[in-house]
């Protein structure tokens, strides 16, 4: 008994030792530490509303510079002026931001089929079968999901209201 223990040890011990060399030798690097930074500031919902296929390679895309800071329409305007800061851009030379849409479900149109909320990578959509279906503008990102597999075309997208969170002064040009 005692000699199983010991062997079961000694096996554990130097196969422990052996996955550890091989995680040392075989690491995958960790890639862009820039590019983890803006991916950090980035919703994250995955919405593809910037043309990648996600976060991810749409914040390498930022750091190589193959993209711009105003793509991410979730994002808005104080993303791009926070990523143009991070990268040492001029904020007044970035134009205008792609405009962040909301969907909006019209309620005499919706039977509650639930294919929306289904379908919404964000869970803004709330709502049980056969009952009437909401909208959490806050979390929405407008990425057209739900209204390409809403079988009632009752989703519609919208410009949101302009709050503090998206309000931007324009500059005034010289005369």
């Amino acid at each position: 008994m005692l000699m199983a223990t010991l062997v079961l040890t000694l096996m554990g011990l130097a196969l422990g030792i052996l996955l550890a060399a091989a995680a040392h030798f075989f690491a995958v690097g960790e890639g862009n530490p820039l590019a983890r930074e803006i991916e950090d500031k980035l919703p994250g919902s995955q919405c593809g509303q910037c043309g990648f296929p996600g976060c991810g390679p749409a914040a390498d895309a930022i750091a190589t510079g193959d993209a711009s800071v105003t793509c991410c329409p979730p994002g808005g305007r104080a993303l791009a002026e926070e990523l143009a800061k991070m990268l040492n851009i001029d904020p007044s030379s970035l134009g205008e931001t792609p405009e962040a849409l909301t969907a909006v479900i019209n309620e005499e149109l919706c039977t509650g089929c639930t294919r929306c909320n289904k379908a919404c990578p964000t869970d803004a959509i709330v709502g049980a079968t056969k009952q009437l279906h909401v909208v959490y503008a806050e979390a929405c990102t407008g990425c057209k999901q739900c209204v390409d597999t809403c079988p009632e075309d009752c989703i519609s997208l919208v410009t949101p209201q302009i709050d503090l969170t998206r309000w931007h002064w324009h500059k005034p040009e010289a005369a």
